[in-house]
C-alpha cells in the first residue's frame, strides 16, 4: 500500500524558506505520483526475508539522512544503476563461462527526471529523515588512507569485494557498486551502515562484522577518496 507523503510534507512547511517549500511541496507530488509504486517512502524496513526479497527499488524514507542533495540532482537527470544486478540479484543473474553473470534483458532503466524535477525531488527527499538517532552517534573524523592500505581493509580484512565493485568490472554482484559511494552518500550514513547494517535494514543480507571505530574511519576515507576515479 501505496502511504500518502501529505502530512509529512505538511509539518516540514513552516521551518523552510517559501522557495524551498514550494520544492519541496512540489517535490513530494512528483515522488507519490511517479515514485511511490517501486521506493518505501515512509518506513518501516522490510521485516521478513519474503517483505526483503519483495522489494522493487532502495527504501527512500531515510534519504535526508543517506544521500548527498549535488549527487541526487545529477543522478536524477542522468540515472546509471547502482546494483549492477537489481535489488535482488538473483532474480537478474545468469551463468557465464567463467562466473555467473547480470542478465540485462531482466533489468529495466530507471526514468529520467527534468532539472526542474530532479531539484524538487532532491529537495524532498533531504527531509526525509528516519534513523537520524544512528546518524547522531557517528563522528567521521577528516583523513586520508594509501590505495594500498584501503584495498586492503576493503578486499582483505573485510572481503567485501565479494559483493561489492570498487571500478566498474571489479568486484561482487550482490551488493551496490562502491566506487561512486563518495559522491553519493552522507559519511556518517556510511560509517553507521557498516557498524550495523541490520540496524537500518533489519533483514538485508549484508554481514555485520562488527568492525571497530578504527576500521570504520579507514573504509570511509577510503569511500571518499574514491570520488571521481581511484584514491591515491
Amino acid at each position: 500500500m501505496i502511504r500518502p507523503l501529505a502530512g509529512m510534507g505538511i509539518l516540514l512547511m513552516s521551518a523552510l524558506s517559501p522557495a524551498h517549500a514550494d520544492d519541496v511541496s512540489a517535490g513530494m507530488g512528483i515522488l507519490q505520483n511517479r515514485c511511490a509504486s517501486c521506493h518505501n517512502l515512509t518506513g518501516p524496513a522490510p521485516k521478513t526475508l519474503k517483505a526483503l526479497w519483495a522489494r522493487k527499488a532502495p527504501d527512500l524514507f531515510y534519504a535526508g539522512n543517506k544521500f548527498q542533495k549535488s549527487w541526487l540532482i545529477s543522478w536524477l537527470q542522468k540515472p546509471v544503476r547502482i546494483r549492477p544486478a537489481g535489488e535482488f540479484y538473483a532474480d537478474h543473474i545468469k551463468p557465464g563461462p567463467v562466473h555467473d553473470e547480470v542478465d540485462e534483458s531482466t533489468l529495466k532503466p530507471h526514468m529520467a527526471l527534468t532539472k526542474e524535477d530532479a531539484v524538487q525531488v532532491a529537495a524532498a527527499l533531504m527531509t526525509l529523515k528516519a534513523h537520524s538517532d544512528l546518524i547522531a552517534k557517528e563522528h567521521v573524523t577528516p583523513g586520508s588512507i594509501s590505495k594500498t592500505m584501503g584495498k586492503m581493509v576493503f578486499d582483505k580484512f573485510l572481503g567485501c569485494i565479494a559483493c561489492h565493485r570498487i571500478s566498474p568490472n571489479y568486484g561482487g554482484l550482490s551488493g551496490p557498486e562502491l566506487y561512486t559511494a563518495g559522491e553519493r552518500l552522507q559519511p556518517a550514513f556510511m560509517a553507521s551502515y557498516i557498524r550495523s547494517p541490520q540496524s537500518w535494514d533489519p533483514k538485508i543480507w549484508m554481514p555485520n562484522k562488527h568492525v571497530n571505530d578504527a576500521r570504520i574511519q579507514q573504509l570511509v576515507h577510503y569511500l571518499e577518496a574514491m570520488k571521481g576515479g581511484n584514491p591515491q
